[in-house]
C-alpha cells in the first residue's frame, strides 16, 4: 500500500484536533473536511480548434494525475456557433487520496509560483463553505512543460468541504496553508 499523503497526515494530527477545539465540536463527525476538489477548464476555441481538446486533457491529467471528462454542450446556441452535443471543456473529480495530494501540490508548490502573488481572494466562499479559484494559466503547475504547451488556458478550482458555513471552511482551508489574500484598511 503506497503512503499516506503528507497533507492528510496533517489533516488527521493537526487540523482537525484544532478545529474541534476551536469551534467546540462534540464529535469528531462534525469537524470539516475537505470531501471533493473540481477541475474544470472551458474551451471555446475547441469550435475552431479541434485539438485543444485533445491538449487540455493531457494537460489536465498531468495536473491531476486522473483522465478528466469531455464537458459537452447540452443545447445549441446560435449566438456563440455552438451545436447540441459539442465538446467545450474538461473536467475532474478529485476525492480521496489523489485529492489530498492535488491540493498538497497547489497549496505548496503552484500558488507560490503565480507572478506578482498577493493571496487568494477570502470571498470566493459561497456562503455553504466550498470555495472557489479561478487560475489564469495552466503553467503554475510544476508538472506542465513549458515547450509543450500550445496555449495558455485558465482553469477553475473548486474544493467542496463538509463545512456548515463560510468561517468553518476559511478556517480549514486556512490550517491547511492556503495563502488567503490581507486584508486591506
Amino acid at each position: 500500500m503506497a503512503a499516506e499523503p503528507r497533507l492528510k497526515t496533517r489533516y488527521k494530527s493537526e487540523i482537525a484536533p484544532e478545529l474541534k477545539k476551536q469551534f467546540s465540536y462534540t464529535n469528531a463527525m462534525q469537524v470539516p473536511r475537505v470531501e471533493k476538489v473540481t477541475l474544470n477548464i472551458g474551451l471555446g476555441e475547441a469550435r475552431e480548434n479541434a485539438r485543444a481538446v485533445e491538449t487540455a486533457t493531457a494537460d489536465m491529467a498531468t495536473i491531476s494525475g486522473q483522465k478528466p471528462v469531455v464537458t459537452r454542450a447540452k443545447k445549441a446556441i446560435a449566438n456563440f456557433k455552438i451545436r447540441e452535443n459539442m465538446p467545450i471543456g474538461v473536467a475532474v473529480t478529485l476525492r480521496g487520496d489523489r485529492m489530498y495530494e492535488f491540493l498538497d501540490r497547489l497549496l505548496n508548490a503552484a500558488l507560490p509560483r503565480i507572478r506578482d502573488f498577493h493571496g487568494v481572494p477570502t470571498k470566493a466562499f459561497d456562503g455553504r463553505g466550498n470555495f472557489s479559484l479561478g487560475v489564469r494559466e495552466q503553467l503554475i503547475f510544476p508538472e506542465i512543460d513549458y515547450d509543450k504547451v500550445d496555449k495558455i488556458r485558465g482553469m477553475q478550482i473548486n474544493i467542496i468541504t463538509t463545512a456548515k458555513n463560510d468561517e468553518e471552511g476559511r478556517r480549514l482551508l486556512e490550517l491547511m496553508g492556503m495563502p488567503f489574500a490581507k486584508e486591506r484598511q
